[in-house]
């Protein structure tokens, strides 16, 4: 099975997380495991009413960024959804992001990518949300950097 097929956890850097907007609607009760973790070769940028994980790589170096941001860590929590919602649930939380695979105007761009369990450090596999790259040109030219990575303590 292929990562892109296989059931991945979901790294969720906003209002999914625990403690924000959308979790108990989306994701409470229907995960196996929520840990906290990182994501790194990406800025955060405040978005209206939540953030947007870029590439670092595109963003060119030092790009958009402020002298105090720890560059390229992002921190989330991993999430792990539970089998028999799986699908519906990932499903869910594309149209939550406005994900649409080949669709110019979607926000976001659902990708595997490797993250960072905080806890021991292993590194996993996991879907994530980056901003799309027209939202994401916007985004370097007008947006403001989250310094520190984390849209919680921001």
């Amino acid at each position: 099975m292929s990562p892109r097929t296989e059931r991945l956890p979901v790294f969720v850097y906003g209002t999914l997380r625990p403690g924000g907007l959308y979790h108990p609607s989306y994701l409470l009760g229907r995960t196996t495991a929520e840990e906290p973790a990182t994501l790194s070769g990406v800025v955060l940028h405040e978005g209206p009413g939540y953030p947007y994980a870029l590439e670092e790589d595109d963003a060119g170096p030092g790009a958009g960024r402020a002298a105090d941001v720890e560059p390229g860590v992002v921190r989330g929590d991993l999430m792990t959804l539970a089998e028999d919602v799986y699908a519906r649930m990932l499903d869910a939380l594309d149209q939550l992001e406005e994900y649409r695979p080949g669709d110019p105007s979607s926000l976001y761009l659902r990708a595997v990518r490797e993250v960072t369990r905080t806890r021991d450090g292993a590194r996993v596999l996991a879907w994530v949300y980056l901003a799309a790259p027209r939202l994401a040109a916007r985004l370097r030219a007008e947006g403001r950097v989250i310094a520190g990575g984390d849209w919680f303590t921001r």
